[in-house]
């Protein structure tokens, strides 16, 4: 059984932690690198990350900056701070009450397919949904989590964004479980004109127990990627 470290940050800041990803992300890459050059194989590790982050807005490198709504004015007076980051996707929102997943995996690990592996993602969060009763689904040409999708009242639950390099990932899924979703309205959400964002909260009309999804998220991503967490 494949072994993941397991990393659980708390509440921290976005900067700090995406310099966290990036350490683990490039020592990854440069023992592959190290294997390759002298013909040895050396075991890569894999990190999940579980963080939440106070107000931040993330712009992916395709993303357009007219879909953040708010002037820096604007932003300090939210509390809010703001970067254009190395991930695939447009513009998102982290805030407390929304359980980020960050997995650095060595794909070579498990299979060498990125379409698969944001399917996979999708799939850990839809199974994740449905344990409360939620149906959840993708939105075709879309990346992420959507509630009625082909509905008038399609809405988003889930974003993602990637980044890989030799088959070894970064960033990840963002699930609004008690997300103030007021937030939202300062941006076009991931690009999407005309369609809304919602949460766990929202949906069930009830404050959900965030360790409660973090374990139901590592039971299925367990399942799905056949492997076993382990406490760094």
């Amino acid at each position: 059984m494949k072994k993941i470290k397991l990393i659980d940050l708390g509440l921290k800041d976005y900067k700090e932690t995406w310099d966290e990803q990036e350490v683990l992300f490039q020592e990854t890459i440069n023992l592959k690198i190290e294997n390759r050059k002298n013909n040895t194989d050396y075991k890569t590790p894999n990190y999940f990350m579980f963080v939440e982050h106070p107000h931040v807005y993330t712009l992916g490198k395709s993303g357009d900056m007219n879909n953040l709504l708010l002037n820096e004015t604007q932003l300090t007076q939210k509390d809010a701070t703001f970067y254009k980051i190395n991930r695939g996707g447009d513009i998102t929102y982290h805030g407390p009450g929304q359980i980020v997943g960050y997995p650095i995996l060595d794909l070579d690990n498990f299979f060498t397919d990125i379409h698969k592996y944001l399917r996979f993602l999708e799939e850990v969060i839809i199974l994740t949904l449905d344990e409360y009763g939620i149906k959840a689904g993708r939105s075709e040409g879309e990346t992420g989590v959507w509630l009625g999708e082909g509905t008038p009242f399609a809405r988003k639950i889930c974003a993602l964004g990637v980044r890989t390099s030799r088959w070894v990932t970064m960033h990840g899924f963002a699930l609004n479980v008690n997300t103030n979703l007021g937030y939202f309205d300062n941006i076009i959400p991931c690009g999407i004109k005309g369609k809304a964002v919602t949460s766990m909260e929202a949906e069930l009309n009830e404050k959900i127990p965030m360790e409660e999804v973090k374990a139901k998220i590592l039971k299925h991503f367990s399942t799905l990627f056949e492997a076993e967490f382990i406490e760094k």
